[in-house]
């Protein structure tokens, strides 16, 4: 199986020409961007995390090891693994470029995400 790069963007950077498919991994439409100028190819929500994660993580630093945990977990469920297969099946036909509207991208679901499709399976 070849693999393709898998990074993260925030959706206010420029899209880039090696960015290959852009999948925006937000549950929640992001601020100030039209959909028609947003430069994805598809908005995976059911991969977010849930309504209730978010609110509870409120993008703390410190609390994101035990979000990734309770991330993971959501993501252990068969919709969870069903929109993971959905990006894995992504990867596998060009660069995958998570897209999230987070500003610290590296304490983010999109990071998790990035991680979990770099894994062996």
């Amino acid at each position: 199986m070849t693999r393709h790069t898998i990074r993260v963007r925030r959706i206010y950077d420029d899209a880039s020409a090696d960015d290959g498919i852009r999948v925006l991994v937000d549950r929640v439409w992001p601020r100030g961007i039209r959909k028609e100028v947003a430069a994805i190819d598809e908005w995976a929500k059911d991969v977010a995390p849930s309504t209730e994660l978010r609110k509870w993580y409120g993008h703390a630093p410190e609390k994101f090891a035990q979000f990734e945990a309770r991330y993971r977990d959501e993501l252990a469920t068969q919709a969870g693994r069903n929109a993971l297969d959905r990006l894995r099946t992504l990867a596998k036909r060009d660069a995958l470029t998570l897209v999230t509207a987070t500003r610290d991208v590296d304490h983010s679901q999109a990071a998790v995400l990035a991680r979990l499709l770099r894994e062996p399976r």
